[in-house]
């Protein structure tokens, strides 16, 4: 059971970026996939979730508007496309598995490797 996130990179303020969550060893469908970042000297905070079945969203308000998540069952892999990027975007992000989203960080599982995503102003 694993997750492994990619896609980051540099890239200019105003830039896009867009990350891949892929599922190995357990059907991703079953579950929550969330996104989070950390970035030096702060706490991981979450940055989106998409629901088991696909229907449901969330978002951190410093995203929102320029960040969306989407899931492709038939690759179990979850993507965050992420548009209008700013400095204050760098971080490490990570992805992550859960029953239902809105749970605090405790609460997930199965992390995978982060990817870096810089933003350079």
């Amino acid at each position: 059971v694993q997750l492994q996130a990619s896609g980051g990179g540099l890239v200019q303020a105003g830039g896009s970026l867009r990350l891949s969550c892929a599922a190995s060893g357990f059907t991703v469908g079953y579950y929550a996939i969330g996104w989070f970042r950390q970035a030096p000297g702060k706490e991981r905070e979450d940055v989106s979730c998409v629901s088991s079945g696909g229907e449901d969203t969330t978002y951190a308000d410093s995203v929102k508007g320029r960040f969306t998540i989407s899931r492709d069952g038939a690759k179990s892999t979850v993507y965050l496309q992420m548009n209008s990027l700013t400095s204050e975007d760098t971080a490490v992000y990570y992805c992550a598995t859960s029953a239902i989203c809105g749970v605090i960080v405790t609460r997930w599982d199965n992390w995978g490797q982060g990817t870096q995503v810089t933003v350079s102003s």
